[in-house]
């Protein structure tokens, strides 16, 4: 039904950016491994911190040259669950998989002086929600999927801004700045706003917006960069776009596109919110236990009414 028949193993997998991936994994595990024993101070990473990390690799993968990379070339709406995956699922996971040492060691060798108003939650969220809605506007969308150099640079500004934000819901260094509960609460609705209206525009819309999935030349052009051979065989076998398309017109794929974007992201942030007041509840209760239980110096003061006897 979607069309992936038709396609090479080279074109759904990419075989290069797979081997790229795979060692990035494999450097991962060594890193955490066997070389923190050499870093003082350092501790292996868990098996959870493993998986959580490697499961982000996955995503990002897949959605940047894997299947998702393909079909999000061929429709919209595949198109937005690969941008949910790349950096609404992938960075938190990857970022939730980095042991302290190694954050600690990043954050060092990074001018933090310079680039620290970046990590600032307002900062950190425009840029990354502005960025992204800038990307799907019609004219910026379709330049962007037209010049690869453009959208390989624009695709990586996307991903490091979106670590930027998950920085504040995540940031993994206890001795750096934390959000307070309420804070978190606040920034999490503030991302679900302004994403909004990227999304209206896109669900609202009452034509199709972008060439590369209603123009069949355009949508060819963009299929150059992620297809082996000439694309212009595309056109001759398969006419355009349309021919995967299983629903029922490009106005609709894109609606869904919209649709499906705004769902992953309230329920990714929904997900935080049980997070953070999950976090929040342990904390308040951990410092009533606190206030509750005696200290040993009150115990010995035989002043102290509430001492033992």
């Amino acid at each position: 039904m979607l069309g992936l028949q038709y396609f090479s193993f080279d074109d759904l997998w990419s075989p290069l950016v797979l081997a790229l991936f795979l060692i990035i994994a494999a450097a991962y595990l060594v890193l955490v491994g066997p070389f923190s024993e050499r870093v003082q101070g350092a501790v292996p990473a868990t098996a959870g911190q493993k998986i959580t990390f490697l499961s982000g690799l996955t995503f990002l993968y897949l959605a940047q040259a894997g299947p998702f990379n393909l079909l999000g070339h061929v429709m919209f709406s595949f198109h937005m669950v690969s941008m949910a995956l790349s950096y609404l699922v992938a960075p938190p996971l990857m970022m939730k998989g980095l042991p302290v040492w190694v954050w600690r060691s990043i954050v060092r060798w990074l001018p933090r002086r310079r680039l620290s108003f970046l990590a600032h939650p307002i900062v950190a969220a425009v840029l990354f929600n502005g960025l992204f809605s800038l990307y799907h506007l019609p004219v910026v969308h379709d330049y962007v999927m037209l010049n690869f150099t453009v959208h390989r640079l624009y695709y990586i500004v996307l991903f490091i801004t979106s670590m930027l934000m998950w920085w504040t819901l995540l940031n993994p260094l206890p001795e750096g700045r934390q959000a307070s509960g309420l804070s978190k609460v606040g920034f999490i609705f503030l991302n679900m706003v302004l994403l909004t209206p990227a999304c209206g525009l896109i669900i609202f819309a009452s034509e199709p917006l972008y060439q590369t999935y209603s123009n069949p030349a355009a949508w060819a052009e963009a299929m150059r960069y992620c297809v082996s051979g000439d694309s212009s065989t595309l056109l001759r076998s398969f006419g355009g776009p349309a021919f995967f398309n299983f629903l029922s017109s490009a106005k609709e794929d894109q609606q869904v596109g919209g649709i499906l974007m705004k769902f992953i992201q309230e329920g990714i942030f929904v997900s935080m919110l049980a997070y953070v007041f999950a976090q929040w509840y342990r904390k308040e209760r951990q410092e009533e236990d606190d206030d509750l239980v005696p200290s040993g110096n009150e115990e010995r003061n035989p002043l102290n009414p509430a001492a033992k006897s």
